[in-house]
């Protein structure tokens, strides 16, 4: 059972997130994280100030619990099945680009540890970008009428032309963001 403690091959998660995509499109349900921050808030009572939030939840509750189980499988794979936290493979030159970032863990740990550490949120500079990037994103997967994930994954599958428009967006924008902006901001 070593396999099951290390990295499994991508055409297993493939597999996985392939069968999950058949079966709720067999239930009539599509595939996406960010419509569950509207159910929450609708749940909340956000509907009473606001219309964007009135419709009924309860048929989202599903993706709720679907949000649920990914947070608790991580949990559960991260402390229960896995032995070693050790760096994941990166190429030399993606290496020598993060260090000459400021990025010195690179390549040493799993997560580097200048964006990923608890130091990091005791700077108002760090603190104002997570912020700002939330917002970005939030407004982004809203504007989009969904997030990468539901139109990756579900609209595509559906061959719908607004989601591929959406994620031609996503890449010019990670692309954008890692080669322009993020040099600028470390």
């Amino acid at each position: 059972m070593d396999w099951l403690y290390g990295p499994w091959p991508w055409y297993v998660g493939g597999l996985i997130i392939a069968t999950t995509l058949i079966l709720l499109l067999l239930m009539g349900k599509s595939f996406g994280f960010s419509s569950n921050l509207r159910t929450m808030c609708t749940m909340m009572g956000a509907g009473k100030t606001c219309d964007f939030f009135c419709f009924n939840w309860r048929a989202q509750t599903w993706n709720l619990l679907f949000l649920a189980g990914t947070i608790v499988g991580g949990f559960i794979a991260f402390h229960y099945l896995s032995t070693d936290t050790a760096a994941i493979p990166l190429g030399q030159n993606t290496i020598d680009k993060l260090h000459a970032l400021g990025i010195n863990s690179a390549g040493q740990t799993y997560l580097p540890t200048e964006l990923f550490s608890n130091e990091t949120f005791s700077s108002l500079k760090s603190i104002g970008l997570l912020l700002l990037a939330g917002f970005f994103v939030g407004f982004g997967s809203r504007y989009a009428g969904g997030c990468t994930s539901g139109h990756a994954i579900s609209g595509l599958s559906n061959l719908q032309l607004p989601s591929l428009i959406a994620v031609i967006g996503f890449f010019i924008g990670g692309l954008i963001m890692v080669h322009l902006i993020f040099p600028l901001l470390f």
